[in-house]
């Protein structure tokens, strides 16, 4: 299963940008594949912008995400359950 996370465009030099994936987690992909501008958001997936997305889409997906990491919190990473 391939996942795509939606991030925050920070900076933007030549085909690398910083993006913010919240909650404090900043990183450099490559965002040769799509026209990444500051303020604006795009899909994240091994390292590269893939797309671009409207401000109400990627509210609607870092909630979902939000929602899914909550619900995750208390299962046990290694596969035993409920701790």
């Amino acid at each position: 299963m391939c996942l795509a996370i939606p991030a925050k465009v920070l900076e933007v030099n030549g085909d690398v940008a910083k993006v913010d994936f919240g909650q404090g987690v900043a990183r450099e992909v490559n965002v040769m594949l799509v026209d990444a501008r500051v303020g604006e958001y795009v899909l994240v997936h091994a390292g590269y912008a893939i797309e671009t997305l409207d401000q109400e889409a990627a509210e609607e997906s870092l909630k979902m995400w939000r929602e899914l990491l909550e619900q995750n919190q208390s299962y046990d990473v290694n596969g035993l359950g409920e701790h």
